[in-house]
């Protein structure tokens, strides 16, 4: 994982999400822009110290260095929006899969980039929309494609943090 350290906000969501169906481990992580931050961290989350990263540039150095066989089978990438489309792509050369926390991208340019090099690697490119799995999001869908609520002029959501 990158990102998703001490006081993330969403950071421990894609954790819990992660491990609902027993297939996934976090086995490493760069999980704070400041070093003693992604120390701790790991240690809260009991990583082992040589998978423990002081940044997102070092993890992806040493874990390409290690023996396939060894080697993540996936990154999370849960930073701030702005930082996505820089870690993911340096993900995919380095030829990591990844799974991304929206936003991928902030320009349609970016996007393009992006998804050439998912071509070119072959890695997989995973984004994550937590509220489809909502029920009520499931029902109100489900309700919509019957045409169980008329046409449908507005619809007015909110979502509210802190």
């Amino acid at each position: 994982m990158i990102g998703g350290g001490q006081g993330a906000f969403i950071g421990a969501v894609h954790r819990t999400a992660a491990s609902l169906d027993g297939h996934w481990v976090l086995a490493a992580g760069a999980l704070s822009s400041t070093p003693d931050k992604s120390i701790a961290s790991a240690r809260d989350l009991n990583l082992p110290a040589d998978r423990t990263y002081t940044s997102w540039r070092d993890m992806l150095a040493k874990e390409s260095a290690r023996p396939a066989s060894d080697r993540l089978h996936a990154v999370s990438i849960v930073t701030p929006n702005a930082t996505h489309f820089e870690i993911a792509h340096a993900c995919v050369q380095s030829g990591f899969n990844v799974i991304c926390d929206k936003p991928m991208v902030v320009t349609s340019a970016q996007a393009a980039q992006l998804a050439a090099a998912v071509e070119k690697s072959g890695t997989l490119f995973a984004v994550t929309y937590n509220y489809t799995g909502y029920p009520m999001v499931k029902q109100a869908a489900a309700m919509v494609r019957a045409n169980e609520l008329g046409l449908i002029r507005k619809v007015f959501v909110e979502y509210h943090q802190g």
